[in-house]
């Protein structure tokens, strides 16, 4: 099989698909991708609401719940103690299949028929506004998260307890008293941090590893009492910290954006973060081969076109996928899944094809809200024998109305485009949500107009901040949506000396993603120049401190990276970062 040329059905822009890929389509029986790959991810991402929370009453118990879907939403909706008991069943909602009249049809129909559970969440107290989180406690507007405890605002944050932190995203490992740290590690007491490692006491630093009490620095390894990657004794350092007023907002705004000028145009950028790995290309990836297009993943072996992953095999298209999952393909939101294909938040599974919501099942297809079933079709058991003919016979009839081979259409989606983490990542207007034939949601939560204190009125040091702030209501100063400070919150601030912060919750999330580079990938040539200084587009410029292996001559290597050329981060190759920073 040769290498492939074809035109997205949904874009119209040309995709490559490779020997390898068709060898997986025929090893899954599966036909080619019709969508582009970038496509296809935005598809996937239509299909997640995240972090958009409602409030409305459980179908079941009639309990006041929080959940995902909003009260308008034609669905049947279970608060978590609801959807998880015996008191009902998905075959309850069984029916046959019509050969006259097309699968996604049927499909659509089975979901506004059989329960959704309202969030994701398990094994945690008082950590109501969480979703896709487990164990954890006195957590709020957590996603991702888990064993963590007096966490708020913060996404993904895995691999050890969290404990009184706000405000992060993607941290791995225990950490503690964290504000703002992004793609970090192992962390303490640390403030404003992008790719910090096993650091304590750093404050707006980015790329550094096992440093204390460093402040405004980058690419640092095992470095003490810094500022602005110049070293201090202790005394010298404790007495310049205290100039610079912590608890100012005023101050912290400047320090903010002498942060991100610093990580823009002073640091030095590997093409992409790659560790023990071989023969793999994205960015963020850990302990993996043979991984191509990834971001965010980890422990992965022969995978193309995933996002948010761990623990893979042999797996295609998929989103927040992982935990011992293999021959996957057009997913998202699975754990412990073995041979699952264009399926939808559904954990410990085996041999599912177009599922939705459905756990601890086996040999599924067209099925929607499926506790420990067993060969059912649109909720329905049959035999083993009648359940593969039915099921060969649906494929054959998708196969002539087109509907067989991609995921689930977004239109199928239960929720507006503007809900889902799309949005996010590949944001499109109402105009053209609508031209696509996707939903979108007309009124998302939160109020307007509605504020009690104005910015302006808030005290600029935290200290004079009086304890009635958590009865007022704040207005963001860039979407002018109104938000509060909750108590635990406010003494995280008081205690680590951090000012109120004028931005809601959501625009301090959006802001954290946009210092991280896309998770799309551009071909470049390393900007080292050898003893010339280097330089990009808009003349940043970075000298080199040693000598490199390709001498005095520009640097010959090429990769795939995140940062676009247009960028103004200074990017370097992976020997050429090494020899500098590592």
């Amino acid at each position: 099989m040769t290498t492939e040329t074809k035109t997205c059905q949904n874009c119209k822009q040309s995709f490559t698909i490779e020997p390898d890929d068709f060898d997986f389509y025929e090893k899954i029986k599966v036909p080619p991708p019709r969508w582009c790959p970038r496509c296809r991810q935005m598809r996937r991402y239509a299909w997640r609401n995240e972090r958009v929370l409602y409030r409305r009453d459980c179908d079941l118990c009639g309990k006041s719940i929080v959940t995902i879907y909003s009260e308008n939403k034609p669905y049947k909706i279970y608060c978590p103690s609801c959807w998880w008991s015996d008191k009902w069943s998905g075959a309850d909602y069984a029916r046959d299949f019509d050969f006259s009249r097309p699968f996604f049809e049927q499909f659509g129909e089975l979901q506004l028929q059989a329960p959704r559970i309202a969030l994701l969440t398990k094994n945690s107290v008082n950590s109501d506004y969480t979703n896709h989180s487990s164990d954890n406690r006195n957590c709020y507007l957590c996603f991702g998260s888990f064993e963590s405890e007096n966490l708020m605002y913060s996404a993904n944050m895995w691999g050890g307890q969290k404990k009184d932190s706000s405000d992060c995203y993607r941290v791995y490992g225990p950490g503690e008293l964290l504000y703002e740290l992004i793609d970090s590690e192992r962390c303490y007491r640390c403030q404003f941090g992008i790719r910090l490692r096993d650091c304590v006491d750093c404050f707006y630093s980015y790329d550094c590893s096992g440093c204390s009490n460093c402040f405004l620095s980058f690419n640092l390894r095992s470095k003490q009492y810094y500022i602005l990657n110049q070293p201090y004794s202790k005394e010298e350092y404790s007495k310049k910290i205290q100039e610079y007023r912590l608890g100012s907002f005023a101050e912290r705004q400047k320090l903010y954006d002498q942060f991100v000028l610093l990580v823009k145009q002073k640091a030095l950028h590997r093409f992409a973060v790659i560790e023990k790995s071989t023969d793999v290309s994205g960015n963020m990836i850990t302990n993996s081969r043979n991984a191509h297009h990834v971001f965010d993943g980890d422990n992965l072996e022969d995978i193309k076109y995933a996002t948010l992953c761990t623990g893979m095999k042999s797996s295609m298209d998929f989103y927040h996928v992982g935990l011992n999952c293999e021959l996957i393909y057009e997913g998202h939101g699975m754990i412990h899944d073995y041979d699952v294909l264009f399926t939808h938040l559904s954990y410990d599974n085996s041999h599912l094809q177009y599922c939705d919501s459905c756990h601890n099942s086996e040999n599924l297809f067209g099925c929607v809200s499926v506790k420990q079933g067993k060969y059912c079709i649109l909720n329905k058991p049959y035999s083993e024998a009648e359940y593969h003919s039915l099921k060969a016979r649906i494929i054959e009839h998708m196969r002539k109305t087109g509907e067989y081979g991609e995921f689930f259409p977004a239109e199928l989606s239960p929720f507006g485009y503007n809900e889902t983490q799309g949005q996010i990542y590949m944001p499109l207007s109402k105009e053209e949500v609508q031209k696509l034939g996707w939903k979108w949601k007309e009124k998302v939560p939160g109020t307007f107009g509605k504020e009690t204190i104005k910015p302006e009125q808030i005290p600029d040091n935290v200290r004079d901040v009086a304890d009635s702030i958590v009865n007022e209501i704040l207005v963001c100063t860039k979407c002018k949506k109104n938000f509060n400070v909750i108590k635990p919150e406010l003494d995280l601030y008081r205690r680590e000396n951090i000012p109120i912060p004028r931005l809601c919750s959501d625009c301090r999330y959006k802001r954290r993603i946009g210092l991280r580079p896309p998770r799309e990938l551009w071909h470049r040539i390393c900007a080292c120049k050898g003893l010339s200084a280097a330089s990009n587009a808009r003349q940043v410029t970075y000298r080199n401190t040693v000598a490199h292996f390709h001498g005095g001559e520009p640097c010959p290597n090429e990769f795939e990276t995140p940062y676009a050329p247009e960028r103004p981060e200074i990017i370097y190759c992976e020997p050429c970062y090494q020899v500098e920073v590592a």
